[in-house]
């Protein structure tokens, strides 16, 4: 086999798989199957602790579920040189690709806040939701995408380092409390409110870094280098970015918050989204066992529309009408309450992925 990445001759599947199983988890957790799972596991128990990974840390601290936004922010940045890429030579005039671009944020900022108005029930003004973020994250990086690594990397570090001043200055005693931090008096600000569960609109600003890092790993991908050298370079990074994370944590000195998404925050969940895309790549691309993966890629395809169907219909609706039918069937049975919830949420899941199958099998890709 060549040692070198025939990018353009060969599409990236190790992308196409991270993207997919990051979708798959958050379209099941819209179809509820993490909430039934864990309320069906009895408390103390291995099943209990092993599901709550699959809900968000209260405050300090790190769980599995607290990856899934840093990895899908991550995954973005890395498809962004192949998307330029492909865009430039199609259109072949920068400023068409640059207004794709601004509309593109648009429609990802007015989804971001048309989602939390469905989650209300009433027309509101808010900015804690992924896409709103993401539009935020996508503008910045673009702007990047053709500077060299070193300034992308120095201007990543930078919006870490300001987040970091913005939250101590503000209140030096305690910077990173919930209800007296600086995210929450920018809320007060935008918004005239702020987050029970403590999330920040400014979120964004420590955010950008993951959707550049991808960036600056989708740039290492598309060049000539060894498949070896690609592997050291990610793991290199993320161990970097892991021990700074944890080691701000353990030191006392920042403490990973999730929710603010705190520099230490920003750095070990950023590790883990380059350890992540090191090991699908070595295992998809090069190693080729891509047998299983053909799930994952079919979500991966619709990613954007998956994400919105989930959140609107997912757990709003259809869960209740998958029960109708579930809990008539299984309920006759004798089966038991939560038994019956497990399975609505697992045959929930299962419609929504035969719905991105469906529309893979059609060539339906929707793109904005």
């Amino acid at each position: 086999m060549n040692d070198l990445h025939t990018t353009n001759q060969q599409r990236l599947v190790s992308l196409d798989v991270y993207r997919g199983l990051t979708m798959f988890l958050l379209v099941a957790e819209a179809a509820l199957v993490y909430d039934s799972l864990l309320e069906a596991s009895p408390e103390g128990s291995a099943l209990h602790t092993f599901f709550i990974q699959f809900t968000h840390h209260p405050w300090n601290g790190l769980r599995f579920w607290d990856l899934i936004q840093p990895f899908f922010m991550f995954i973005v940045g890395v498809a962004m040189p192949f998307s330029l890429n492909k865009r430039m030579a199609n259109a072949g005039d920068r400023s068409k690709v640059t207004t794709h671009i601004l509309k593109r944020c648009l429609l990802l900022f007015l989804f971001g806040t048309g989602l939390h108005c469905v989650y209300a029930g009433e027309l509101v003004f808010e900015l804690w939701n992924v896409l709103t973020q993401l539009s935020f994250t996508i503008l910045v990086t673009y702007f990047l995408l053709t500077k060299p690594w070193k300034v992308q990397l120095g201007v990543s570090i930078t919006l870490l380092i300001l987040t970091e001043f913005l939250y101590r200055i503000y209140n030096p005693s305690e910077p990173f409390e919930h209800g007296t931090n600086f995210g929450n008096y920018m809320d007060q600000l935008l918004m005239g409110k702020i987050n029970s569960g403590g999330w920040v609109a400014i979120n964004c600003i420590p955010t950008a870094a993951h959707t550049i890092w991808g960036a600056i790993c989708g740039n290492i991908l598309l060049s000539n280098r060894p498949f070896s050298s690609k592997i050291r370079i990610f793991l290199i990074a993320g161990a970097t970015g892991l021990v700074l994370g944890y080691g701000l944590d353990l030191a006392g000195i920042t403490p990973i918050i999730k929710r603010i998404s705190t520099t230490s925050f920003a750095l070990a969940s950023g590790g883990w989204a380059i350890v992540a895309l090191a090991f699908f790549y070595w295992l998809v691309d090069i190693k080729k066992q891509n047998g299983w993966v053909f799930p994952f890629v079919v979500v991966g395809m619709n990613s954007i529309f998956i994400y919105l169907f989930a959140e609107i219909l997912g757990h709003r609706w259809l869960n209740g009408f998958v029960g109708i039918f579930s809990s008539g069937v299984l309920g006759g049975l004798g089966l038991g309450e939560q038994l019956i919830s497990v399975v609505t949420a697992l045959l929930t899941l299962g419609a929504m992925w035969y719905l991105c199958y469906f529309l893979y099998k059609k060539k339906i890709f929707f793109k904005i």
